[in-house]
């Protein structure tokens, strides 16, 4: 069955990849607009409240889409070392400085990507603002302005594990490397123990197993993720003119994209799974703020907001580039492989968002 789908999305990639991408988007942004999930707003309550019932919900998202992954490479959809997640070049030093710079920047943006896609679909416009100055950023940082400075200075700071013996940097290769174990059942290991105390984690806390919302939000994100995966999965031909990269939800480089593709949409066919995606979750976000009676136009407060969001913004499109993606990118997608360079970026990004919750209060 698996290579029957595989054979009918070959043969037209791009009308799948734009309408299955503009469905999955669509479904993440309704879900994250009638949960209200948000991951600054999850660092947010644990340090003012010391509630980490979203924070359980973006860890659950994560491992549902960790067994996701396993699963689609169990029945050969796709094979997770083809991702960009998993090359053997460790760049840590961007993973984690990129992770600090997008979370410090993601609080004085009003929140991360995704976050600022719903706001955007329910009628705010310091979103919209948000998003196109995080494009530009994106786009400056990748191959404009700013390459050259990122190239510079944090090139060096690359490890090639394949010196090492290893093909990719996944956990579980590394894991059996170390101890002489087979590959893939290092693999399957690092799959039950991360996952196992993920759900220990989250469902052992009473307030959690009582909060549907938050349980709906992980379980639905989570799908929306392996959902990504199987459509590029399916998409994926080695003899096609213009491959599809094997991917799935990302919202910073998606926001230059889209730029891209708005100012010069006649150069092209059909979008690309990220801008399909991004227009997705706007439009998503967009029927759940409608249909609950959320939509509501705002707008800036003062010039000090303006230049708050700016601020947040630009760190945004440069850190989430460093580090490879965003909250839901690296947080959620390239977690979802497991591999080093997206628990460090995954990590990098919490602990900025502390420090940006921390230079906010001591600038208020």
């Amino acid at each position: 069955m698996i290579d029957a789908w595989k054979e009918i999305v070959i043969e037209s990639p791009g009308f799948y990849i734009a309408w299955g991408g503009l469905l999955i988007g669509l479904a993440f942004g309704y879900i994250v607009q009638r949960t209200n999930f948000c991951t600054m707003g999850s660092i947010s309550d644990i340090l003012s409240f010391g509630d980490y019932g979203r924070f359980r919900a973006w860890l659950l998202a994560g491992a549902v889409a960790i067994l996701g992954v396993a699963l689609l490479q169990n029945m050969g959809v796709m094979n997770a070392a083809d991702s960009m997640y998993l090359n053997p070049n460790l760049a840590w030093a961007a993973n984690i400085a990129g992770g600090l710079i997008f979370g410090f920047g993601m609080v004085f943006a009003g929140g991360c990507m995704s976050k600022n896609l719903v706001r955007a679909g329910s009628g705010d416009l310091r979103s919209v603002f948000v998003l196109i100055v995080t494009g530009i950023f994106a786009y400056m940082t990748i191959g404009g302005l700013l390459g050259p400075l990122r190239v510079a200075v944090f090139g060096p700071g690359t490890t090639d594990l394949g010196e090492m013996g290893l093909e990719t940097q996944g956990i579980g290769e590394i894991a059996a490397n170390l101890v002489g174990m087979d590959a893939n059942t290092g693999y399957l290991a690092a799959v039950a123990v991360i996952v196992g105390a993920i759900l220990i984690f989250c469902f052992k806390d009473a307030g959690f197993r009582a909060s549907r919302r938050n349980i709906i939000a992980g379980i639905g994100i989570g799908l929306c993720v392996t959902a990504g995966w199987f459509l590029t999965g399916l998409a994926q031909d080695e003899f096609a003119d213009v491959p599809v990269a094997l991917i799935s939800l990302s919202y910073v480089r998606p926001s230059g994209d889209t730029l891209d593709y708005l100012m010069r949409f006649t150069a092209y066919g059909w979008p690309g799974f990220g801008v399909a995606t991004t227009f997705g979750a706007l439009l998503g976000a967009f029927i759940g703020a409608i249909t609950s009676g959320g939509f509501s136009v705002t707008t800036f407060a003062d010039k000090g907001d303006t230049l708050r969001n700016m601020f947040g913004a630009a760190l945004m499109g440069f850190g989430g580039v460093l580090a490879l993606g965003c909250t839901v990118g690296q947080g959620m997608t390239g977690f979802s492989t497991l591999a080093v360079g997206s628990v460090l970026a995954f990590a990098s990004i919490v602990i900025g968002g502390v420090l940006g919750m921390k230079a906010m209060e001591a600038f208020a």
